[in-house]
C-alpha cells in the first residue's frame, strides 16, 4: 500500500490541530489510532484514497470529544464570541474529496483541511 496518503492526511489533522493549541500528547495519541485504522480502511477500499483526510479529521474529533478530555475540536472562532462554543465540522460528510471544515451554527466555510 502506497503510504503517502496517510501521511498527507496526518500533516494537515496535525497542523489544524497545532493551529487551535491542541497537538499535545493525547490528540497526538488520537490521531495515531484514526491512522491505524484508515491504514486498514485505505487497504480494503483502495479507490477511497481521496476520502482518508477528511475520516481522520473526523475520526480524531470524535476520539478527542468522546475520550477523556472531552475536548471540542476545532472550535469556531470566526462567530461573534458571545456566541456559543461551537465546533466546526468537515464537509462534505464522507469526508472528500477536498474536505473543508464548515461552521456547524452559521454553515460559513472557514477553511479547507490543514488550513486553520
Amino acid at each position: 500500500m502506497n503510504t503517502t496518503v496517510l501521511f498527507e492526511a496526518r500533516a494537515k489533522v496535525l497542523h489544524d490541530l497545532d493551529a487551535r493549541g491542541l497537538a499535545g500528547a493525547a490528540a497526538v495519541s488520537a490521531l495515531e489510532d484514526a491512522m491505524t485504522e484508515r491504514g486498514w480502511w485505505v487497504e480494503q477500499w483502495p479507490e477511497g484514497k481521496a476520502y482518508v483526510a477528511g475520516l481522520v479529521a473526523q475520526d480524531v474529533q470524535d476520539l478527542l470529544f468522546d475520550g477523556e478530555a472531552a475536548a471540542r475540536w476545532p472550535v469556531c472562532t470566526t462567530c461573534p464570541p458571545e456566541s456559543p462554543v461551537h465546533s466546526l465540522h468537515i464537509t462534505p460528510d464522507l469526508g472528500g474529496p477536498d474536505p473543508i471544515w464548515v461552521c456547524e451554527e452559521s454553515g460559513d466555510v472557514v477553511a479547507p483541511l490543514g488550513d486553520l
